[in-house]
């Protein structure tokens, strides 16, 4: 692999990125690095620790070979106050042009020592979105001389609700160079960025463990919200066959809750709790209380309470919720008997998506990305977002559609290969 010399840094770049121990570029800057100094728009999409930050920190840098104007000319958006000091220490760390002014705007109590900061000078600019767009709407920020708009960790932007105030600075600008990186591209991203990149290279890197752990193989739903993941679910366990026995993982008890009422309007005692919060519902002390209750099919394990159990022979483990800590899901997918044909099922909205990339990299193992069943009802984003406010009945009729009034019998296109639908046939002697 070539190092940092065949790429297009000067000579003092190079001398910082030796002495901080850097030998060899990471894939990111090795893919992206020439493209972006030769002034091409970039989408980077790699996961957390890939070297993003510092990919575009060495870019940014090779625009300041002169002396620094005091205008700004890069501005450089990330999530959090945190996230700005974090990027202004890697600009220390690599620039050795202290001529260069470096300003930092985030939330913090009191707006003029920043637009102070700025008026005295500033070559780049690093910034939360609301307040560096606060400030430019106070005409603190000048943006009309500016060459470079970059956005960091863009999913976690989007997590945040920060796309506005990204757009309206986009849109500010009259022209620049852009580039977005982000540890997962998703619609969401697409439709962020769509407005003001045009025809960039996108240069995605998969870096996963060298090392890939015995997991139960795992299956990947990608859904667009709360209630098609409900519709799912549902529709998976209309089928008494192939699901004899399903642990369902959730990350509280509110969406537990949801969850055991729209089941069990359809299943009755066959799915209840482990270890069940209230007397009124169904549950199970233990695992293998679930385990040897032959009309029990559905165990529903909430992550905030209960600490690890053992889920040795059942068939299918189907992650609801995914899990804060990557450890958590980890833990829960490790394949500790070989005979074991358990299959582990995600639902993960686009939101999730960046969680799921943080296990494929802890596991070493990408996830099969499955097709929604054809059966499926996909709720539209604008019901999914007023559902909650819809009366208990409504609720039922909606998760009832998934089923289109349809047999159990023939109800069972999950898009799985024929192969799987055969190991799943297996497990019916776990009823």
């Amino acid at each position: 692999m070539a190092g940092f010399e065949k790429l297009k840094l000067s000579k003092q770049l190079l001398k910082s990125v030796a002495e901080l121990g850097y030998n060899t570029p990471k894939d990111i800057q090795q893919k992206t690095l020439n493209r972006i100094i030769g002034g091409q728009d970039v989408v980077g999409v790699a996961p957390e620790g890939a070297g993003k930050t510092t990919t575009y920190i060495l870019s940014t840098l090779t625009r300041f070979n002169h002396a620094p104007e005091g205008v700004p000319k890069v501005l450089i958006l990330v999530p959090e106050k945190e996230d700005v000091l974090a990027v202004i220490e890697m600009f220390d760390r690599l620039n050795k042009n202290k001529s260069i002014a470096i300003v930092g705007l985030y939330v913090t109590p009191g707006i003029e020592a920043q637009m102070d900061a700025l008026a005295e000078g500033a070559d780049i600019v690093v910034a939360t979105p609301d307040r560096a767009r606060a400030i430019y709407l106070k005409l603190g920020l000048n943006l009309n001389k500016m060459e470079l708009f970059i956005v960091d960790d863009a999913d976690r932007m989007i997590k945040k609700g920060m796309q506005l105030p990204i757009a309206e600075l986009a849109n500010s600008i009259t022209k620049a160079q852009h580039l977005v990186f982000t540890d997962v591209m998703h619609s969401r991203v697409e439709k962020m960025i769509e407005p003001f990149m045009k025809a960039p290279a996108i240069v995605e890197i998969d870096e996963l463990e060298e090392t890939e752990l015995a997991i139960h193989h795992q299956l990947l739903y990608n859904v667009p919200n709360f209630l098609t993941k409900q519709n799912l679910l549902n529709l998976f366990m209309n089928d008494e066959e192939v699901f004899t026995k399903t642990a369902v993982f959730v990350n509280n008890q509110a969406t537990a809750e949801k969850v055991y009422q729209s089941l069990h309007r359809r299943m009755d005692d066959a799915v209840g709790f482990l270890n069940p919060k209230f007397f009124d519902v169904n549950g199970y002390k233990t695992v293998e209380e679930f385990k040897s209750n032959a009309d029990a099919r559905v165990m529903l394990v909430v992550t905030e309470n209960n600490d690890e159990v053992d889920l040795s022979s059942i068939p299918f483990l189907i992650h609801f919720d995914i899990p804060q800590e990557t450890d958590t899901y980890v833990n829960r997918v490790t394949n500790t008997n070989d005979n074991n044909e358990t299959i582990a099922l995600t639902f993960a909205t686009d939101m999730e998506l960046s969680l799921v990339k943080k296990i494929e990299h802890a596991t070493g193992n990408k996830m099969e990305a499955s097709a929604l069943p054809e059966d499926l009802v996909i709720v539209n984003e604008s019901k999914a977002r007023t559902e909650p406010k819809q009366s208990a009945k409504k609720e039922e009729n909606e998760v009832g559609s998934a089923f289109h009034e349809k047999k159990a019998s023939n109800s069972k296109d999950y898009n799985f290969s024929a192969s799987k639908k055969a190991a799943m046939n297996k497990k019916k002697k776990h009823g």
